[in-house]
């Protein structure tokens, strides 16, 4: 049994497809791991949320921004991105299924030895603070309350964790961190608009979020999705793997047990 990690599908199906056989992944026999961002620029968002709920246990699956976003627009909160291609989605007969299940899915996962979301663990945060956090969200997203919480997640403040924080506050410190952080400023507070490559930055400004220097150590390496212009990073504390199959990048995996990494190049859409 082998667990693979895979970064942003983004309904980039047909790549996932193809990198599915070149590992020849069995749902009965290995477990498929995926870091957010099942849905929004690739054609196949439809059938990508179809394949992973079809397989069940053998699928471990993190919410990432543009899932949220898809929540937003099905609730009629936010309207369709003109980039998105979800509309199959929101008109397919199994819609409410589909929406159902994926707003029961995690911000957090853990492994034995890894841990997973989609854009990272806040700096200031211990894996006890990270479940914590996890859980109160995932909790209001699966109760009747979830349509509250998805029309007030849209905003950028709070930018600094204090154990203080209550109420929305809390929560919207918490989706931000997991699903949309990439820099932070070196007082530890996020920022939420700058994408670029770190090389591209000035470190006297902003750094990413894993190299914060006050940043709390965690027992276990953080794998994550969502910065694409990363590229993939590859460290013993953090494992980024979008590679930016949507933006004719590649779709990149990992197998735990021996780290070797797979990649399949974006096809000519």
């Amino acid at each position: 049994m082998a667990n693979y990690i895979v970064g942003d599908i983004q309904g980039c199906f047909d790549e996932l497809t193809l990198l599915l056989e070149q590992v020849q992944f069995s749902a009965q026999r290995d477990t498929l791991w995926f870091a957010g961002d099942l849905v929004a620029r690739g054609p196949k968002s439809l059938q990508t949320l179809r394949f992973a709920r079809s397989l069940g246990d053998s699928a471990r699956i993190v919410l990432g921004n543009h899932d949220l976003h898809l929540l937003a627009v099905a609730l009629g909160v936010r309207k369709n991105k003109e980039k998105d291609q979800t509309t199959a989605i929101l008109e397919a007969s199994d819609r409410d299924e589909l929406l159902n299940w994926l707003r029961q899915q995690p911000l957090l996962l853990e492994h034995d030895e890894f841990v997973l979301c989609h854009a990272g663990i806040s700096p200031q945060w211990d894996l006890v603070t990270a479940r914590q956090c996890a859980r109160e969200v995932e909790a209001v997203l699966q109760s009747e309350h979830m349509p509250w919480l998805i029309e007030n997640m849209y905003c950028n403040t709070p930018d600094l964790w204090s154990p203080t924080l209550t109420g929305l506050d809390r929560y919207r410190y918490t989706i931000n961190s997991f699903t949309r952080m990439r820099f932070c400023f070196l007082d530890g507070r996020l920022d939420m608009d700058c994408k670029l490559p770190p090389n591209e930055v000035n470190e006297a400004l902003l750094v990413p979020w894993f190299k914060l220097p006050q940043r709390v150590a965690l027992e276990k390496p953080v794998l994550f999705g969502h910065w694409a212009a990363l590229q993939g990073y590859f460290s013993q504390e953090v494992i980024g793997l979008d590679t930016g199959c949507v933006w004719n990048g590649s779709l990149t995996m990992i197998r735990w047990e021996d780290k070797q990494v797979f990649s399949q190049k974006a096809l000519a859409n």
